[in-house]
Order: C-alpha cells, then sequence, then structure tokens
C-alpha cells in the first residue's frame, strides 16, 4: 500500500481514473481513501479532509471538457482585477451542465463543439495544478461578444489593458474575430484605442 500512497499523495484531488492510470485497482484505491481520511466533493472527486479545495481542479477534473473562460480568463490574463464571484466556463452546447452549475456554482457559457478548443490553453492556477483556460485573444473576443452583459467600466478596463500588454497578437486576434463574426465590432474598438 506503500506504493498506492507514494503515488496518490501527489495529487490534491483524487479520481479513480487517476488510480487507474497508475494501475491501482479499485479496491486498492477507496482502501487508500478510508485510511487517509479522504471526503467525497463531488461525484468520483476526493480531497484529503485538511485540504484546501482547488476548486478550479476540481471542476476541471469533474468537467474535463469544459475551458475556463469570461471573468475566469479576464482575471487570470489580468485584464481586470475583480476576483470572479462565480467561476466561469464555457463547454459546448449540448452539454447537460445542471451538475456542474448545482455543485459549484458556476457560470457556465455554450458554444458550438468545433469552436470549444479554439484558443484553449493549459495553464498554472494558483495551486499549482494545470487546467484548461482560454488565451488572451480568445477572451478579448469573448468579453466583446458578451459585452451587453458586463459592466461598462470593466469592459472598457479591459479592453485598455489588452492594447497596452506587449504579450498581444492582433493578427490571432483578429482571426478569431473573424470566427466569431465579431471583427467589425473589434476593428472599432482597436482603432479608437491604438
Amino acid at each position: 500500500m506503500n506504493k498506492v500512497g507514494e503515488i496518490l499523495k501527489s495529487y490534491a484531488a483524487i479520481t479513480p481514473e487517476i488510480a487507474k492510470e497508475y494501475g491501482i485497482s479499485k479496491f486498492q484505491f477507496y482502501k487508500y481513501l478510508r485510511e487517509n481520511n479522504y471526503d467525497r466533493v463531488s461525484q468520483g472527486i476526493y480531497v484529503k479532509e485538511d485540504e484546501w479545495l482547488d476548486e478550479l481542479d476540481i471542476i476541471h477534473k469533474r468537467c474535463p471538457k469544459a475551458v475556463f473562460s469570461h471573468d475566469e480568463a479576464l482575471y487570470y490574463h489580468n485584464l481586470t482585477d475583480r476576483t470572479p464571484i462565480k467561476h466561469t466556463l464555457t463547454i459546448y452546447s449540448g452539454y447537460n451542465a445542471h451538475r456542474i452549475i448545482k455543485d459549484f456554482d458556476c457560470k457556465v457559457y455554450t458554444i458550438k463543439k468545433e469552436l470549444l478548443e479554439l484558443g484553449k490553453i493549459i495553464v498554472k492556477d494558483n495551486y499549482g495544478n494545470y487546467v484548461p483556460m482560454y488565451d488572451l485573444e480568445r477572451t478579448i473576443c469573448d468579453l466583446v461578444r458578451n459585452r451587453n452583459t458586463m459592466d461598462v467600466q470593466s469592459f472598457n478596463q479591459a479592453l485598455k489593458t489588452y492594447v497596452i500588454r506587449k504579450d498581444k497578437d492582433l493578427n490571432l486576434l483578429m482571426k478569431y474575430a473573424k470566427l466569431f463574426r465579431v471583427q467589425n465590432i473589434i476593428r472599432g474598438y482597436l482603432e479608437v484605442l491604438l
């Protein structure tokens, strides 16, 4: 059982799938959980009872196809200084996100399945876990697409911050904007800000 402990202790949140990847049987896995005081935090996800919960990692494990976006990505990319009130993520249309919304009180956006992966990158969260999130340019497109639901001051701050960044990629932004049919709107904002 020592081998099982060595493998699983490196994970903040563990799942039966992780154990299976390492050839750990279900019996060994659940025995390890009992003996080491793990709590079930969501369906199939266990965390040591005294561990801080990394909600981003847990949500990602619960819904691996989802990508963190909108407010979450704005905050991660330093386009806003406001910590998101709710975790925001995007999943493809038709996915039943009811359990995620209920379990984690998330805001869920939907998109066509073929556009879900566009601009997806893997980032290290504040707890050191790797989660999927949209890149800077995809985040700007999402911002513009949902501009009517945002506070005007936050919207303007995010755009102004993007424009002065040295790591921006305007060609990639316009490529994404064309796919999301917001290129004229983004071009208008860029003409004013640049």
